[in-house]
């Protein structure tokens, strides 16, 4: 069984060592592509190559801007022709995780496959700095961000959110069409045992300042709500109280009650 997630970065050398480094420890390989990053992501990233990290490309960047839709078009590109079992779309702020922790996700897979399913759904718990603990822009984050939201848009439904792994197809499958967030293709069976991932929008009020109000988004390619973020000054940051949060203990006990439908830097631009 070989998993290879295809990720895509601009400016996250907090986070890609981590995530490679997880990848790995969970049996999946990894195909880094990069937007033009000014920052030490490719160079952190190089000393995996060979060592899970299967290959590093430059997507060039127009007039500044983040074109989501076609970085989404070129990793539909690769899953077509990189050689795997099955693919994952994923950001480098992002640690996936099996249902259960006695298992690894390439495991997970394979017994997914093994009962006839060939597209699996992450649900999203999303870790954010808190106005009693602020700062966590350092390598331990994982180790100090402790709180955290279940992220579900359609609450109280549980519908499929972050439909991003799937089975090697015969033809090219349709990722671009809902933002990365649900692949689609003909015949598709998704799992009814949800994955689960870890998500970290930011690390502190200035990181937060400098990943989206400092990045210009093409507002055609499904990012709206981070491109209406562009400009946001410092003090337009509120972070949540950890009384609305719940607090990480393990993997395995994720909360998923009082989900929010939205996501903490909503409220920023309101």
């Amino acid at each position: 069984m070989r998993v290879i997630a295809i990720l895509a970065s601009y400016n996250e050398e907090r986070f890609i060592g981590g995530c490679l480094e997880h990848l790995f420890g969970q049996g999946v390989e990894a195909y880094l592509i990069d937007n033009c990053s000014t920052d030490r992501t490719v160079e952190i990233a190089e000393h995996y190559l060979g060592r899970g990290l299967i290959g590093i490309e430059t997507f060039p960047r127009e007039d500044g801007l983040y074109y989501w839709e076609a970085i989404l078009r070129r990793k539909e590109e690769l899953a077509a022709t990189l050689e795997a079992d099955w693919f994952m779309h994923m950001d480098p702020d992002e640690i996936r995780l099996p249902p259960r922790s006695d298992r690894t996700l390439a495991q997970a897979f394979a017994q997914v496959e093994a009962q006839g399913y060939n597209a699996v759904n992450f649900v999203e718990f999303v870790f954010v700095p808190t106005q009693e603990a602020p700062d966590h822009d350092h390598p331990r984050f994982q180790q100090t961000m402790k709180w955290y939201y279940a992220f579900q848009r359609s609450f109280p439904e549980w519908r499929p959110h972050r439909r991003n792994a799937w089975k090697r197809q015969p033809e090219k499958v349709d990722l671009a069409g809902r933002s990365g967030h649900r692949v689609r293709f003909p015949g598709l069976r998704m799992s009814p045992e949800f994955f689960k991932m870890r998500h970290y929008l930011f690390l502190s009020a200035p990181h937060a300042l400098h990943k989206y109000a400092n990045k210009k988004f093409d507002a055609t390619s499904g990012s709206q709500m981070r491109a209406q973020l562009t400009g946001l000054p410092l003090e337009g940051i509120e972070l949540p109280s950890q009384k609305e949060l719940h607090y990480y203990t393990s993997d395995d006990q994720l909360d998923l009650s009082n989900p929010r439908t939205q996501h903490v830097f909503a409220s920023w631009i309101g």
